[in-house]
């Protein structure tokens, strides 16, 4: 089970590059080969190498831009994804999809009676719900809150339980 996202784009990117790179010079060699002129000389590639000096403009421009290519990249490999599974308590390869781990918390902040707006936030440790209520009086709504998120994060059941921050803020003032 794959619980992190795959870096698709960067390989795939890579190997275009890669492939490019191995299909100009083996139909360079091929050119070679069998006689005909090629489309990459050896000799023109070289002198202009050779003639390049690092104090150029251009090598500065080309160096660093192959060196953030090549940091891109590397940082692209080594941090990790977002995560898409969330592991659940009980066998290894049991998880929830993270969109549906958060849609079930999102839905039961929802369903508390007086709250008209939840947006909630899932991190590793903490689950932040924000409430919004057209309540003047809003004492007890935030243990409601809390209570019903937690309730569905018993039910959830996921290996690294959160903890669970309610903001609760009146749309309208008191008069």
């Amino acid at each position: 089970m794959k619980r992190r996202t795959r870096r698709s784009v960067p390989a795939t990117l890579t190997a275009c590059v890669l492939l490019a790179a191995c299909v100009l010079l083996a139909v360079a060699a091929i050119q070679r080969l069998t006689g005909h002129p090629p489309w990459l000389d050896y000799r023109s590639v070289a002198s202009a190498v050779h003639d390049a000096h690092w104090a150029d403009p251009l090598t500065a421009i080309v160096s660093a831009a192959v060196v953030a290519v090549g940091l891109i990249l590397l940082l692209a490999a080594l941090l990790p994804g977002k995560r898409r599974v969330l592991p659940l308590e009980g066998t290894p390869d049991s998880g929830a999809d993270s969109a549906s781990y958060r849609t079930a918390l999102h839905a039961a902040a929802a369903a508390v009676d007086g709250v008209d707006k939840a947006r909630l936030s899932p991190g590793g440790r903490t689950v932040k719900v924000r409430v919004k209520t057209a309540r003047t009086r809003t004492e007890g709504l935030a243990e409601a809150v809390r209570s019903a998120v937690e309730a569905r994060l018993d039910s959830i059941a996921p290996s690294r339980r959160p903890s669970v921050r309610v903001r609760v803020r009146a749309t309208r003032e008191a008069s």
